[in-house]
């Protein structure tokens, strides 16, 4: 029997504009499938939308424990949507565990669907819980329905003959199907997708569409008090094309794939399991058709150095890791610098350092990504700001690779690797190709000099086996021209100057101001996936008056030529970063602006509320109070000593 406890303070209209929504349960309960497949139900329904997995680095922490808890959120509405949100609107909670980790996040007046079946005797104890938060008025400030979903599964499948155990696997069926109800979203993508995934078992197919349906007609059925209510949100405006979900992760794939065709190169991908980049080694390697050679290395090292070897004899060559993953591949980033060869290194960065939080986002790799190497080795380094982003972000990089016989650094993070986002599919002739160029015939009379430059400062790139063409590369230093083995002074000052004019040279864009104006009292410099965030909690600052512009740098290193000017045309620059302040003391080296960082490194994202509160600090008259460090913040994805009630 369902109850409900109602308690009326910020309960959602009956047409929302957006709405948040985080599904939150045992790792084993299937929440990120669940939030996987409400995702593409409300992109199906026009709504803009951005999403947070949040899941625990354990393996598999015991069921029904705090650590064990996972959780998905999603933010989606008829406007544009540009963060996961700060706090959800409607928390699922599966079991005592997922209430105790989320509950402090739930906005005043909030609808909490929990599953009664899970909050046994023995899972309260797990989640330590004295009394049954359902039952003892904890949650009074909050919207409750609370109902057994475990029986009601049990009650759904018992028609294929399923077990118990095997039933409740479909429990995380039964929620998507009430959500689906409840937001008023069609059941069929989710039919179809299930009969795709049980393709060889139909009778998990079909237990699973039919505990979906009776959660769908539950919602429908019902006849509950004031909590439950069929909520409409209207699609967002959209420019006509083909729009579907994408994740960072496989953003980053497609975006390689497109930039390799672009060059006109095959490509080889080494790689390494790591979290959370092991998707895209995961992507590519279903991407055949285009010309991608995946290789599942023995080690880090071994990754990179397939991938070098791969540029040398003429292929894009790319590898991918995490922060502690680049750190084992340095010496090799190094090789790929001082042989200058095209190659393309993704850093989906995660919480440090040493192993740190593997599942948990930050943005503390960049000093190792800029100056992270033995001796004078300037690489360029770019950062993806959005899911959508990293495709154009991916492309960019190979460009620059094969263009500036390089290395190149592309950075993204948790956030962006496992979020998702609405992506319009862009049209691939609106990209420039930029074929490579191979030497085939000597570059001075009859003789070869592998080390005279072009115009950009690049080498020439020559497959190996051309005739009349060999030469020696590696490691050591060599001869500006020849390429022979050359250890003296002033042949490396040349070749270090020559490495070093070739990265400050290459061409970027010139900075461009996201929202507001090119000078004024204060500007928020971000990069990477801070974008979010920044630009709405910017919006709202403008909204109130306040003269504050959103500058976000795609190009981290070199930078664009403009942007020092830019800085120095505010009174103040506030630089928000999941790190110590990193960036901040980049800006503040190479433009010698006064800087003033804002970091967070609780493994979780900025709140749109903790960027006004610091940009408000700017306006409120109190000297010596801006940027600092904010706090950890319990109300977000999840902490395992969980929410007061």
């Amino acid at each position: 029997m369902a109850t409900a406890a109602t308690a009326p303070q910020d309960g959602l209209p009956a047409t929302p504009e957006s709405v948040v929504v985080r599904f939150a349960g045992d790792s084993g309960d299937g929440m990120q499938l669940t939030g996987g497949q409400f995702t593409l139900s409300t992109a199906l329904a026009g709504n803009d939308l951005a999403t947070f997995p949040d899941f625990p680095a354990e393996i598999r922490a015991p069921q029904g424990t705090l650590f064990g808890v996972s959780a998905f959120q999603i933010n989606f509405g008829s406007r544009e949507i540009n963060t996961a949100g700060d706090a959800p609107d409607v928390l699922v909670a599966m079991n005592p565990a997922a209430l105790k980790v989320n509950l402090a996040a739930l906005k005043p007046g909030g609808l909490i669907i929990a599953d009664t079946g899970a909050f046994t005797k023995r899972n309260l104890d797990k989640a330590h819980y004295d009394a049954n938060p359902l039952e003892d008025g904890s949650l009074a400030k909050y919207d409750v329905l609370a109902f057994d979903i475990s029986e009601k599964t049990i009650e759904a499948v018992k028609p294929y003959g399923l077990g118990n155990k095997d039933a409740l696997r479909s429990k995380n069926m039964w929620t998507l199907g009430l959500a689906l109800w409840m937001f008023d979203r069609p059941r069929e993508p989710i039919h179809d997708w299930l009969k795709a995934k049980f393709k060889s078992k139909p009778d998990i197919a079909d237990a699973n569409i039919a505990a979906l349906d009776a959660g769908h007609a539950y919602g429908e059925t019902a006849e509950l008090a004031g909590p439950l209510k069929q909520l409409h949100v209207d699609p967002v405006p959209s420019a006509p094309g083909l729009y579907r979900t994408i994740t960072g992760a496989e953003a980053v794939s497609l975006g390689l794939v497109a930039g390799a065709q672009l060059a006109q190169l095959p490509m080889f991908f080494g790689g390494y399991p790591i979290t959370p980049a092991s998707a895209i080694l995961h992507h590519l390697a279903r991407l055949k058709e285009f010309d991608v050679t995946t290789f599942q290395a023995e080690d880090e090292i071994a990754a990179i150095c397939a991938a070098i070897g791969a540029s040398y004899a003429g292929s894009l060559g790319v590898t991918s890791s995490s922060g502690p993953g680049i750190a084992l591949k340095t010496e090799a980033i190094g090789l790929g610098i001082m042989t200058e060869l095209p190659l393309v290194i993704v850093n989906s960065q995660r919480g440090g350092p040493s192993t740190g939080l593997p599942t948990k986002t930050e943005q503390s790799d960049l000093y190792q990504a800029v100056y992270g190497r033995n001796g004078d080795a300037p690489m360029p380094v770019i950062a993806a700001s959005s899911p959508g982003d990293a495709f154009e972000v991916a492309i960019e990089a190979c460009r620059i690779a094969v263009e500036y016989m390089t290395p190149v650094m592309l950075l993204t993070d948790g956030y962006i690797a496992n979020a998702a986002e609405p992506w319009k599919v862009p049209n691939p002739a609106d990209f420039t190709p930029f074929p490579a160029k191979f030497l085939d015939q000597p570059n001075d009379g009859e003789n070869f000099l592998p080390y005279k430059r072009d115009a950009k400062g690049a080498r020439p790139w020559v497959k190996p086996g051309t005739p009349g063409l060999m030469h020696r590369i590696g490691g050591i230093e060599k001869h500006e021209l020849t390429g022979n083995i050359d250890y003296s002074p002033d042949n490396h000052q040349r070749m270090t100057d020559a490495r070093k004019a070739k990265v400050d040279g290459i061409a970027v864009p010139d900075q461009q101001v996201c929202l507001g104006n090119s000078s004024g009292r204060l500007a928020v410099v971000g990069w990477g996936s801070t974008f979010g965030p920044i630009h709405r909690a910017v919006d709202n600052a403008r909204r109130k008056g306040m003269d504050v512009s959103h500058i976000h740098v795609r190009h981290i290193w070199p930078l664009p030529q403009n942007l020092g000017a830019l800085l120095k045309g505010f009174d103040k620059v506030l630089v928000p970063e999941m790190n110590t302040g990193q960036f901040k003391t980049v800006l503040r080296d190479q433009f010698l602006v006064d800087a003033q960082p804002l970091t967070k490194t609780s493994g979780q994202p900025f709140q749109i509320a903790e960027l006004e509160a610091a940009i408000g600090r700017f306006f409120d008259g109190v000297e010596g109070n801006e940027g600092g460090q904010v706090p950890a913040n319990d109300q977000q994805l999840p902490s395992t000593e969980g929410g007061a009630a």
